[in-house]
């Protein structure tokens, strides 16, 4: 890909400038290329630390699909064999919005939600075409049951390589397209002429502040979840205090630049994606360790605070749809610090993100032992183990549905697999809240993904993708839909964009 360094190195006027790097930027700019459009890139970050957020996830993408056939046709390498051995049920688009609106309290906007479902499954296939690969994700979103790998969750490819190996093929397929970039340079204002068009951004880069014309720009350079004065004043008090899961370049540069041009805040300005987090986990995201340090099998055991007091309900859902909720209410605990146990019999089910290298655990054989290990109060967690034992009826555990196994008798309850911890060895897990991204951003129409004004009006030359788009995600979020959304209204507004420029240059 080519990297230029000083704008005196690169044409003075582009059609179609992207700002950020990550799927959803990288799918514009594809997208606006295969139109025909000269594109350029800016990546705030250095090289060796791009690709936004989309470097830190598992690179799980939801999508609707009818059955086997679809997804072998995203994975033409998969054998008969192992066809054979798997059982991937189907997810109608029904189902997708359902989940959308069930888990967003019916908030998310009818025709953002619309068009992310409906082109889920197209976009999946045109990202093939471009050149992506994907692999089904066994390690984190199958059970066996009956002798099959049964999927569960709307979940169930992700990019080869995970997240990191996704920005990794985006990348070099921009490369092979001639779609240049620019590293550690950020834009730091929006240029309009007297009509309110969009002709240029302000820059600033190694060599200082410059200025470059285009004939439309994309704004995909995440939302604001690494800035702490953002996240307290949208969020709320203790917000400053959370851990950052993905990049320290998300600080809501291109959000605050689309606010003064006169562009719509929407969405959930109070709402995040945050989950829980390994305890002892930097302050921002390792790309060494990706997603790693993030803790999503707690439906299989208990959480329980530092007073060793249950406050959620660990088998309300799939993980796919509480686990981005979760580290808000990790977040009110005393001193933002929760713990998942588990005892013996479910060791082997946990996810591989449990296995690492850098992880806050103890393990003892008795309840008593584990509570002082790790520093939860001992007559909390007796008491609480004992209670909870007491009240998990009778039932067949299995991890691959909603299996109804549930307590009776207990707040909160346990809603499925619910199973008495008494089988030492007990192991536990200190998590703390980390947080994804934010949800208020932008408005955009949903077919073109063009920002929108404070009057409804499409702002000409300005487009918007990613985690910076408001209205799709409110309370809670079900996963794998961020890159499917970054996705989709990437190729939208990259396509868009293309359309405006090459239009406005022929004039």
């Amino acid at each position: 890909m080519a990297e230029t360094g000083a704008a005196s190195s690169e044409a003075r006027h582009l059609d179609v400038v992207v700002v950020g790097a990550g799927n959803a930027a990288l799918c514009a700019a594809l997208a606006a290329r295969e139109a025909g459009a000269s594109v350029l890139v800016l990546e705030k970050a250095p090289r060796h630390l791009r690709g936004g957020n989309s470097a830190f996830t598992a690179g799980g993408f939801r999508f609707a699909y009818t059955g086997l056939d679809d997804i072998r046709a995203l994975l033409p390498d998969l054998s008969d064999h192992e066809a054979d051995g798997i059982d991937v049920g189907s997810y109608p688009q029904a189902q997708f919005y359902d989940d959308l609106m069930r888990v967003t309290e019916g908030l998310s906007q009818p025709e953002l939600a619309q068009a992310l479902v409906e082109d889920s499954y197209p976009t999946v296939r045109w990202l093939q075409r471009q050149g992506l690969r994907w692999v089904l994700m066994y390690g984190r979103q199958a059970y066996r049951v009956g002798g099959k790998l049964r999927f569960w969750g709307g979940m169930i490819i992700e990019a080869v390589g995970g997240g990191q190996g996704l920005s990794d093929q985006e990348f070099a397929l921009c490369e092979q397209r001639g779609i240049a970039v620019r590293y550690e340079t950020k834009a730091t204002g929006l240029l309009l002429d007297r009509r309110g068009t969009i002709t240029g951004l302000r820059l600033r880069g190694p060599d200082g502040d410059d200025e470059i014309g285009c004939g439309a720009v994309v704004l995909a350079a995440g939302g604001f979840e690494a800035n702490p004065e953002w996240r307290t004043r949208y969020l709320g008090a203790g917000w400053e205090l959370a851990k950052v899961r993905g990049t320290r370049y998300n600080t809501g540069d291109a959000i605050r630049m689309a606010l003064e041009a006169g562009a719509q805040p929407f969405g959930h300005w109070s709402g995040c994606h945050a989950v829980a987090w390994d305890l002892n986990a930097p302050p921002f995201g390792d790309l060494k360790v990706g997603d790693l340090f993030q803790k999503h099998s707690y439906p299989l055991g208990i959480i329980v605070n530092i007073d060793g007091r249950r406050f959620v309900d660990e088998g309300a859902d799939f993980r796919n749809y509480t686990y981005a909720k979760y580290g808000r209410a990790i977040l009110a605990q005393p001193q933002r610090t929760a713990y998942q146990i588990f005892d013996g019999k479910v060791m082997d089910l946990l996810r591989d993100e449990y296995r690492i290298a850098r992880v806050t655990k103890a393990t003892a054989d008795t309840v008593e032992g584990l509570a002082d290990a790790l520093g939860i109060d001992r007559d909390g967690l007796v008491q609480t183990v004992r209670e909870y034992n007491a009240a998990v009826q009778e039932g067949e555990f299995n991890p691959a549905v909603l299996d109804g196994k549930g307590t009776r008798g207990i707040t909160p309850p346990k809603s499925n697999w619910a199973q008495r911890l008494d089988t030492p060895p007990y192991t536990g897990f200190a998590v703390t809240c980390g947080i994804t991204f934010t949800f208020g951003g932008l408005r955009i129409d949903a077919g073109t993904a063009q920002v929108l004004d404070t009057e409804d009006r499409p702002m000409p030359g300005l487009y918007a993708a990613g985690e910076l788009v408001g209205g799709l995600f409110y309370h809670n979020y079900a996963g794998g839909s961020g890159l499917m959304a970054g996705a989709v209204f990437g190729r939208r507004a990259g396509a868009a964009a293309a359309r405006e420029a090459l239009g406005t240059l022929r004039d």
